[in-house]
């Protein structure tokens, strides 16, 4: 299994128990805002906040909650206005990383990401100085124990998916990145359980992490990012043992 993969995997476990559940709620909200504030405040014709309204309906997000989210991003009610920004950079070893940001003051977080690269060995670098590196996909997880290899890849490629990988408990489902909407919706149609559904980046090419040091201050440094409020999502191309990622994490 690759690193990131596994990495991905166990902070979404973590979330489930022991996150702040206020801080998952801000993550959520404000995805909710930008999604309705892009593509309108109907979900049905909506499939990123289609999509980030069942992510927050996992959480047990309120509906009340969801619902003021749609309107400010609607205009409805008044609100903070968030923009999308990327920022690039390099962890130890030369790990490239991408992380995804909402924020309401952009100087704010481009000081709060360098600092956090900084702190754990890394080094914020320009835009484009590692995107090249990742291809962007739609990836939906099925439980590994409601298939076999060969039902799931069958219902897979019908549904529209581009590939099917085999990980330790789930089948990975990838598809086109406009396709996933479409591929979700056919595959539940076939009556296919699905845990997990989203747009990721995932790198073309990975480098490994071999030694405990390393592989800790990459994981500080990992975790630093995704915990802070206005980061969406952190994405690195790198891969260690299922050993040595459960020894750090």
């Amino acid at each position: 299994m690759a690193g990131h993969s596994k990495w991905h995997n166990i902070r979404h476990k973590k979330a489930r128990m022991d996150a702040k559940r206020g801080q998952i709620f801000t993550k959520l909200i404000r995805e909710i805002t930008v999604a309705a504030r892009q593509g309108g405040g109907d979900p049905e014709f909506n499939p990123r906040l289609r999509m980030a309204i069942e992510k927050a309906k996992e959480h047990n997000m309120p509906m009340e909650n969801i619902e003021r989210a749609i309107k400010r991003g609607t205009g409805e009610l008044e609100g903070v206005t968030y923009e999308e920004v990327t920022y690039e950079g390099y962890g130890p070893e030369g790990v490239a990383i991408i992380v995804e940001c909402l924020t309401d003051n952009r100087n704010r977080t481009t000081g709060e990401v360098r600092h956090i690269f900084s702190k754990y060995g890394g080094n914020l670098g320009t835009t484009g100085c590692v995107s090249f590196l990742f291809e962007e996909k739609g990836v939906i997880q099925v439980p590994k124990s409601e298939y076999t290899e060969e039902e799931i890849f069958e219902k897979a490629i019908e549904a529209g998916a581009e590939d099917v990988i085999t990980e330790d408990d789930y089948y990975e489902i990838r598809t086109e990145p406009k396709e996933l909407y479409a591929v979700k919706e056919a595959l539940e149609n076939m009556g296919v359980k699905i845990e997990k559904a989203e747009l990721t980046k995932i790198p073309t090419t990975t480098v490994e992490i071999k030694d405990e040091e390393t592989a800790t201050k990459l994981m500080k440094l990992l975790d630093a990012l995704e915990d802070n409020d206005d980061v969406q999502k952190v994405y690195a191309n790198f891969d260690m043992s299922a050993q040595l990622m459960e020894k750090v994490t």
